[in-house]
């Protein structure tokens, strides 16, 4: 592996960087989880009151 000197390390371009594309993929992911959420335990209350439609 050969060493690089500090101003081939200067031009080194890369590495991670938040930007609004990440923000929007967090944001959505959060929000596909609370849906889930929301429906389970909707799916739930409603087992446990009886009141399920039937198939």
């Amino acid at each position: 592996m050969d060493q690089l000197s500090k101003t081939e390390l200067v031009q080194v371009v890369g590495g991670f960087s938040i930007n609004g594309t990440v923000i929007n993929a967090l944001a959505r992911g959060i929000e596909v989880v609370l849906d889930v959420g929301r429906s389970f335990g909707t799916a739930i209350r409603r087992w446990q009151e009886g009141r399920l439609c039937p198939l």
